[in-house]
C-alpha cells in the first residue's frame, strides 16, 4: 500500500444521540483529544482487539483440530 493511501482519511456522516455525544466530549477532554480524535482512537482500539480475538480463536481452532485428528 502506498504511503499516500495510508494517510488518506475517509469522511463519513455519523449520527449519535446527544447523550452519547456528551459522554464522548467529556472522555475526549479527559484524554486531551478532539471528539473526532477520540472516536477514531476508540474505533482503532476495537478493531485491534477484534483482530487479536480472531487470531486467538483461529489458533485455538487449529489446536483443537490437531487434537481431534
Amino acid at each position: 500500500m502506498s504511503e499516500k493511501k495510508k494517510t488518506q482519511r475517509k469522511q463519513i456522516p455519523l449520527r449519535l444521540s446527544s447523550s452519547l455525544y456528551e459522554e464522548l466530549v467529556e472522555w475526549a477532554e479527559q484524554d486531551f483529544r478532539s471528539v473526532n480524535g477520540q472516536i477514531e482512537y476508540l474505533l482503532y482500539e476495537c478493531v485491534k482487539k477484534r483482530k487479536k480475538r480472531i487470531k486467538s480463536n483461529l489458533i485455538k481452532k487449529e489446536e483443537y483440530d490437531a487434537v481431534d485428528k
